[in-house]
Parts: structure tokens; sequence; C-alpha cells
């Protein structure tokens, strides 16, 4: 490469080596009950105040991702081979779906209130001025109460008022943790990377709860953001009702490998040449989800081997709500490990933990927390089939324990059947501008003396590169809620709708009930969102003390980019029709389809882990990722602040995705 080409190119983009990362049923299974007896001691570990943070204005500068390494060095020594394990071993495939009719679509909401554009990926790569990796897909997290909107996404927060109007942020989450920058832009310096944030308002204490998972790297040195193998989970939690005071900051150990106070699950360690892991048989507490009842905060992880191939089951962490909420130097954790805890058998996967809206939690059984889980995925499913038409239903009781030194709570589990549901296949997206796949594609010097795929690969791509499907999930539970006496959830499906398999959604109605025995539940009803032609993904079902409630979701398809939609909920009469809070204006265009991008990862076109919808009094706060931008290969090509591909810094060179954000009246 001639001297000129190589200044062109360190001016406009430095070495971009990415790497992405049945009405009136009742159980007819028995249930199966456990106590657990199993704690681990946190304590506090100092304060941080949500800021707002510093947005880089700079050139892009490599490496894009936390855990890039040079294909070819990986190719020669295998202890540089990507270090994190396929945390969805469905991924690519998918079952079976059952027929549907179509769903209605209604373009008059009136219910609607306000909607307008969350955190973006300009925003979350270019907060701490510049220090930070691409990431995709966001991952929505939301809460709502008292006046305040906060939104946190990877790696990324920032408050709202009830408005729309930002008061706070962008802020990344390691600066919001007190930890070191993911990156240090010029000193190359890695923090912790920090990944799945969710957030909670309790109405009962007025505090908001934030909760992410962390990963520990190796800091500096030839194996800079090596993972060392630890990991926790960190729980901030604010010391008055609004989110703009003073958080406390708790560090809870989830490695699993008898080291830090944590048990020890044998989880299976990887490559012994990678001397630099601390922590080399360590397990992963990944997707971490959070709810509460009227005594305690729960948070659920599904366990994998960090360094290994096998999965162990969901986790299941439960904490005084009041002692968080006081900010207590030190507080007891308990834990459940559901490995073979469905009829002896099968481990609970995505263990989802209820919220109780308005406060209106379970309190029998000396206090009482409900969760819900599925089963059609490759990590609990040994047929291989991907479908199931189960649906399991968890309680843990006597949580009002949870507030001693010692507490007593015992978990429960109980089997319901429910129509088929499967894993979905990907879903497609209408055809429009990819300037991302232009780049990769262009042979025509577009960029003066170069190629466009120059300025962020260091050879050609072998293939042409096209415009990508979406990742559908894998039918794993997405958000659960508990109001008026019952049991709300839903999940994404393959469904078949005038003939055509494509990605759906199944919810989910019932009634559990808790004796002296273990949990039983009756499911009151069910039933399928989906539309021709049309897909619908990472639903979020929200449900208020009177059974109203709205369900967040995407829809994408042949005739619609990736857009922000919607359909109101009634317990007594089901789902409505569909909505569009926010359609979508063009294709989703991101580095994590494409191999030449992520290699030696394989392509996943990721898209989303999960929505959220969070019922404020009498409305409904909800979010749900979409493409908000689109732009033409030409406007890609303008260099603005030495930043390639913004296209008016609507997006960034290698992603373009948005969040929406809207409120809804209920009812």
């Amino acid at each position: 490469m001639g001297k000129g080409v190589a200044r062109y190119l360190s001016a406009l983009v430095s070495s971009l080596a990415l790497m992405a990362g049945g009405v009136g049923a009742f159980a007819v299974l028995p249930a199966t009950a456990a106590s657990g007896n199993a704690t681990q001691q946190i304590s506090a570990d100092g304060t941080t105040v949500l800021t707002d943070g510093v947005v880089g204005t700079g050139p892009t500068q490599g490496p894009e991702s936390a855990q890039s390494s040079d294909p070819g060095s990986a190719a020669a020594d295998p202890s540089l081979a990507p270090t994190l394990p396929d945390r969805s071993k469905s991924d690519g495939k998918s079952g079976q779906g059952n027929n549907s009719g179509e769903s209605g679509r209604d373009s008059a909401n009136t219910s609607q209130l306000l909607s307008f554009d969350g955190l973006n990926h300009v925003a979350q790569r270019f907060a701490n001025g510049g220090n930070q990796f691409s990431i995709e897909p966001p991952d929505q997290g939301l809460c709502a109460g008292n006046g305040y909107v906060l939104e946190t996404i990877n790696d990324v927060m920032a408050v709202y008022d009830d408005h729309g109007n930002r008061l706070r942020g962008p802020v990344d989450l390691n600066t919001f943790l007190n930890y070191a920058a993911a990156i240090n832009r010029s000193t190359g310096a890695r923090g912790p990377s920090v990944t799945d944030p969710s957030c909670y308002y309790d109405l009962a204490t007025k505090r908001w709860f934030h909760v992410a998972l962390t990963l520990g790297v190796v800091p500096t040195g030839q194996f800079a953001g090596q993972l060392t193998g630890a990991n926790q989970l960190d729980i901030a939690v604010s010391q008055t009702s609004s989110p703009l005071g003073a958080w406390t900051i708790y560090h809870l150990p989830i490695q699993d490998d008898g080291t830090a106070g944590t048990p020890d699950h044998l989880c299976t360690a990887g490559n012994p040449l990678a001397t630099w892991r601390t922590n080399p048989r360590a397990c992963l507490g990944d997707y971490p989800h959070i709810g509460a009842d009227a005594n305690g905060f729960y948070i659920t992880t599904n366990e994998y081997s960090l360094f290994g191939s096998d999965f162990k089951g969901a986790q299941i962490y439960a904490i005084s709500k009041q002692q968080l909420a006081a900010g207590s130097a030190n507080l007891t954790v308990a834990t459940f490990n559901t490995q073979n805890a469905v009829r002896g058998i099968q481990s609970g996967f995505t263990v989802w933990p209820a919220e109780s809206p308005n406060g209106q939690a379970d309190r029998s059984r000396g206090g009482t927390e409900f969760f819900m889980s599925s089963n059609a995925a490759d990590e609990v499913n040994p047929t291989g089939s991907r479908m199931s038409n189960q649906l399991i239903v968890w309680a843990l009781t006597n949580t009002s324990s949870i507030n001693s030194a010692e507490p007593d709570l015992s978990l429960s589990d109980t089997v319901v059947s429910v129509n088929r549901y499967a894993v979905p296949p990907a879903s497609n997206q209408k055809v429009g501008s990819t300037p991302l796949v232009d780049c990769l594609n262009d042979n025509a010097h577009s960029l003066g003396p170069i190629n466009c795929w120059q300025a962020l690969l260091p050879t050609k791509p072998a293939a042409t590169q096209v415009e990508s499907t979406l990742d559908s999930n894998d039918s794993r539970m997405q958000q659960v809620t508990f109001a008026d006496g019952m049991l709300f959830g839903a999940l994404d499906t393959a469904l078949r709708v005038n003939g055509k398999t494509q990605a759906g959604i199944e919810w989910f109605a019932t009634r559990p009930h808790v004796t002296g025995v273990g949990v039983k539940a009756q499911l009151v009803k069910q039933g399928y969102v989906g539309a021709a032609d049309t897909n619908v993904t990472y639903p979020a079902l929200t449900v208020n003390d009177q059974g109203l409630g709205a369900m967040a979701f995407t829809l994408v398809g042949t005739n619609d980019y990736p857009s922000a939609a919607y359909a109101p909920f009634d317990a007594r009469t089901g789902m409505g029709s569909i909505h569009i809070a926010a359609a979508g204006a063009g294709p989703e265009d991101g580095f994590t389809a494409h191999a030449p991008l992520v290699a030696p990862n394989p392509a996943r076109p990721r898209w989303g882990d999960y929505g959220a919808a969070v019922v404020d009094g009498s409305h409904i706060w909800m979010a749900s990722e979409y493409i908000g931008q689109t732009c033409t290969f030409a406007q890609y090509l303008v260099v603005i602040n030495r930043q390639l591909g913004t296209c008016g810094m609507t997006r960034t060179s290698v992603a373009n995705w948005d969040t929406r954000i809207t409120e809804l009246a209920i009812g």
C-alpha cells in the first residue's frame, strides 16, 4: 500500500477490525418444590451519579469490538480465538410453528400520547468522548415513575421527563458504574465489559433499580481486552425518588467457580493456553432480568460455562428490597440453581421474574414472587425439535423472610399445557438503501484513491454482501407481569399465517396459586400475534391491576422496515389490533450481519434481545428497537469531523439502529 493511501486511511478511519459479538386448562403435570438455603454476602461499594457525559466528535478509531483479534493470529494461536460462548444454542435454527389467523392492523392511534426517539448507535458509540466500542444490538431497558423515564441500553443510558425532554445523559455504563472506560482511545487500556442492562422503578419504596452484567478483562498489555473469567451483577439503587440524584452500588459475583464467595457449579474450562484467565472454570451469568414483589428484588440469569460449551441452568438471586432501598452496608443474597428443577430432569431457561405494576404483589404464603419460562430452545430441549406446548410457572414463597439474616425461601414450579410455540425463523425486511453493504461491495474507488471497504477492512471481502435478515430470538420467555391476580407473559415463536412461516408472538395469561405442596397454575387465556408477510418480534407485555395494558414489539417484513409497534391488551378479551408507534425509515444495516466484519466469529444479524414496557399510573411507557434513519451510499461517503458513514450524524459507519420510546393511555 502506498504511503499516500496509508495517510488517507489513517486520517479517515483507523483500523476498524470488527467482531460481534386454551381457556380453563389446568396444569397437567405435578408441581415440584425445592428449598434453597444457599446465600452470598455482598456489601455496598461506593456511590454514583448519572451525569450528562461527553459525546465524542473526533475520528473513529479501531478496534470497534471489545473482543477483537486478528483472524490470522487466532488461527496461529488458538488462545486468541473468540472467548464468548454461544449464548443461544438455537441460533440459526427454527421449529415448526402453529397456524394462526392474521392479526388486525389499525392506523388510528387514539391512545398514543407521545412518541420520540431514544438512544441510538451514535450516542452509544461516541459516549464518554468516543471511548466506547460499537455494540449491536442495543437490548432495550426502560423504567418510569415519579415524572421520569429512564432508558438503559448496551452500553449507555439517559433520563427524560414525562414530556420526552432529555434531562441527563447520554452517559456510558462504565462511567455510571465507576469503571474505567471500555477502551481508552489514547492509551488502549481496557475497562470491564458491561452488557445486558435493565431497570425498574419501585412504587412502594420510590427507588430506581438498575442491573447490568459486567465481565472482567485484562486491562493492558499483549492480551488487553481478553476475558479473565470473573463476572458479576452490578446493582445500582437510587438513594431518593429521583434518578438524577445519588445511587448506591453493589457487586454480586456470579462466576460460580468457588471463588469470591460463589458456589462451584463445575463449569468446564476453555483453552489451557489462555494463561491470562484468572478464572478458567468460570460460569457466565448471562441475560440478567429483574422483578420485584412486596418484599424482595429478584434477578435471574442463564448460566453457561464462560469458556466451555455447556448450559448449567437459570440462576435466581433474591435480595431484600427494603434493605436495598435503604442503602444498607451489607446484604444477604439468597440463591437458587434451577438445574434439573423441572420434573427432576429439566433445567430452567430464562426464568423471567414478574414485575407488579402499581405495587399489586401477591402477599400469600408469607409473600410470593412468580416467574415464567419456556422450554423449546436447545438449551433445555433434548429432542432438538425446537418446539413445545409447555409453559413453566414458578413461585418463590415466604419472601418476607428475605429481610432476615437467614432467609427461609421455597421455590416450586409446575408445567402448564399451552398451544404450540417454536423457535422462529429469521425476519426478512423491506428492501431499501444499505450503504454499509454498498461499502463492503465497493470496487469503484469511491473514496478517491481507495475503495470504501478499505476504510473498514484490511482485505477485500471474499463474497458479495447483501441486505440481511434479522435475528428473531429463540422462543425464550420475554417480559413477565403479575397483575389482577394473574401472571402474563409472551415469547417469540414461528407462526404460519396464510400458509407462510414467519416470526410471530404467543402470549399467555395464567392464574397461579400456591398450596402446601407447591405452585399450581390455570391457563386463563392465550393467543398469537402475527400478520401476513410481516414479522413481529421481541414482545414486552405489561398489564395494570385492572387487567388492561399493551404489548410492545418490533414489526418488520416484506412491506415494512423495522418499526416500533404495539397492540392494546385486555385480560378479558385478549390482544387488540396492531398499531405502528413509529414506522421504520430504512432497513437495518449493521455490522453483525456481515462475516467479514465479525470474523472469526460467524455472522449473526443481531436484532435486540428484549424490549420493554412498564405501567406508570394510568399510562404505559414502552420502548423497542427500530430504524429511524436512511441514507444513500453517496451520503454515507461524506466525511464529517473525520468520520466516515455518519449520514449527517444519524448513524455510524458500521450500524444504524435506533430506539423509540412511546407513551400510551391505558384503555
